[in-house]
């Protein structure tokens, strides 16, 4: 069993667990449930940079890259250096990550807000709606094509923003659909944690021009960006690189403007 198979037996636990504490009508009845949404597919077109960038404590593939820092700071110096989006992960058990981080983020910041997270069910679209997310991923590794028809249909209904994250051209290729904003490509293997810029690249040229094009994982440089460009990428979600910095703002800050 492969790290990502781990997780989403998890989550399925997870998930019908927290079904039975929180019922979907209480979802429904959140203070942030009917704000109005900000596209993130809209900031990334607009933008010369194109950096989402995230707020993540730890990963399987790291451990811990940073448990110091609060949300909030994070969340405001994302903003302040210009950032076009931020990524929350609420995965706890292996991403130390909750839908409180969301919560606090959302009181911090303007930006549009990715729930980052194993999404396999309609419910956490709901509760990533009623904790102020603007944004949902759906990962094809683990989502059957109905699925993700779904769920991204589901999304666009509550005006979220649907980013899909694919490894590999069959997955890219059950996954097109017009219910999808952004098509992102991690250029991690799931199963192995290699990272490689040549994934994005080698499927740049198979995604649709209506999609906005988002290359994940090993963006640690300008000159990686550099590089994407020019495949039609628009949107670059750096997790790690600021992150493990003790002011992930700060950090973003400068690689923003050195871009």
């Amino acid at each position: 069993m492969n790290i990502l198979d781990k997780i989403t037996l998890d989550k399925r636990k997870e998930v019908s667990l927290r079904k039975n504490l929180i019922p979907v009508s209480q979802l429904e009845q959140s203070v942030l449930f009917n704000r109005p949404t900000i596209s993130l597919a809209n900031n990334l077109k607009n933008s010369k940079t194109g950096i989402i960038a995230e707020h993540k404590r730890r990963s399987p593939s790291k451990s811990v890259i940073n448990n110091g820092l609060n949300v909030e700071d994070v969340a405001k110096g994302y903003e302040e250096a210009g950032v076009c989006g931020m990524s929350v992960l609420t995965d706890g058990k292996y991403f130390g990550g909750s839908l409180d981080d969301l919560l606090t983020a959302r009181a911090s910041c303007n930006l549009p807000l990715l729930r980052k997270e194993f999404i396999i069910d309609e419910y956490q679209i709901l509760e990533a709606k009623a904790y102020g997310a603007d944004v949902i991923l759906l990962i094809a590794a683990i989502l059957s094509r109905d699925e993700i028809k779904q769920f991204s249909q589901f999304a666009q209904s509550l005006n979220l923003n649907v980013l899909l994250e694919v490894h590999n051209e069959e997955e890219l290729h059950k996954s097109i659909m017009p219910s999808l904003d952004m098509l992102g490509v991690n250029n991690r293997n799931l199963k192995t944690f290699e990272v490689s810029l040549e994934t994005s690249k080698s499927l740049s040229s198979i995604i649709p021009n209506d999609f906005v094009k988002v290359s994940e994982s090993g963006i640690s440089n300008i000159e990686a960006i550099k590089e994407l460009q020019p495949y039609g990428y628009e949107g670059f979600l750096i997790g790690e690189n600021f992150m493990k910095t003790d002011n992930p703002g700060e950090s973003a800050k400068e690689f923003i403007g050195l871009l």
